[in-house]
């Protein structure tokens, strides 16, 4: 059967609605969240103000050109549908500009729907993943619950302790990561949020590690193999992926795909796109790459 006319899979329907439309949404990232002056936003903007970039049409008009311009962070966010899903059915049609109130609630669930939307992302990951099998009933009735909150009315999600329904779900991730990783040549390498910023990891074998919100900005990772590493909540923001293999890798998001560097020998995992920014060219083998040694990685890389 050819790719047009194969049937679209339960989970690849949930995924496409997981991914954000700014053509379909309010602007609300660009109104409703903080920006502080930095390498990621040209300028300060208050949660609530619409930033100056943001036009009468909801677009944004330096989209093509936001990191050229400054605003480097606001072309890694991903809302992962949040902003339309709160546009058709939370406040179907109302819009912030409305009055007053109606944009404060908005604004206000605004980050609640952005987690819960960014927890079934990684819920319909680990309920394809075979580890799962183990775990099938405790990923069922959370990939439910959630699916149900996201569809709920304003009160309710105002009234959510999303953080406890988030700590529910990452027990149950969590147990599937170790089930998936288990055996695998890196299974015992590292542990959560890992400091390595800037790390020399060009070529090396991290099949299985855990790199659960490990600090990874600026890390060579040329031609690694994170196949069945654990991504969750790690921060690639200028990480070089470079020939990397990351298909198969646990919990990707578009988002850590954007904030790094890579290039067409690196392989994404299904259901993510290749970001428009990385080098088309394909990077020569790490044997043949610069071996300076960035200060204090080794320092950094001790740390388990």
């Amino acid at each position: 059967m050819s790719g047009r006319n194969a049937p679209v899979t339960a989970g690849a329907r949930r995924r496409l609605a997981l991914v954000g439309d700014c053509a379909d949404c309010h602007g609300l990232c660009c109104v409703a969240l903080p920006f502080s002056a930095s390498a990621d936003f040209a300028r300060d903007k208050p949660a609530g103000t619409p930033c100056a970039q943001l036009g009468a049409d909801s677009r944004c008009g330096i989209h093509t050109e936001l990191r050229e311009r400054g605003y480097p962070g606001c072309a890694v966010f991903d809302c992962f549908g949040a902003g339309q899903r709160i546009t058709r059915q939370t406040f179907p049609g109302r819009d912030w500009r409305d009055d007053p109130e109606t944009a404060r609630r908005m604004f206000a669930v605004f980050p609640v729907q952005r987690q819960l939307h960014e927890l079934l992302w990684y819920l319909v990951q680990a309920v394809g993943l075979p580890a799962a099998d183990r775990h099938r009933e405790g990923l069922d009735r959370a990939l439910a619950e959630t699916e149900r909150l996201v569809d709920a009315e304003a009160e309710e999600l105002l009234a959510l302790d999303v953080a406890a329904h988030r700590a529910t779900v990452n027990e149950l991730l969590l147990a599937v990561s170790e089930r998936a990783r288990a055996g695998l040549p890196a299974v015992g390498r590292y542990r959560r949020g890992a400091d390595l910023v800037g790390a020399r990891l060009r070529g090396a074998d991290l099949r299985g590690a855990n790199l659960r919100g490990a600090l990874l900005l600026g890390a060579e990772l040329g031609g690694a193999d994170l196949r069945g590493a654990d991504l969750i909540g790690a921060d690639l923001r200028g990480a070089e992926l470079a020939g990397a293999r990351l298909a198969g890798a646990l919990f990707v998001t578009q988002a850590q795909l954007n904030a790094a560097r890579g290039d067409r020998a690196t392989t994404v995992p299904a259901g993510l796109s290749r970001p428009g920014h990385w080098s088309a060219e394909r990077a020569a083998p790490p044997a043949a790459r610069p071996r300076a040694r960035p200060a204090g990685a080794g320092r950094r890389q001790r740390r388990r």
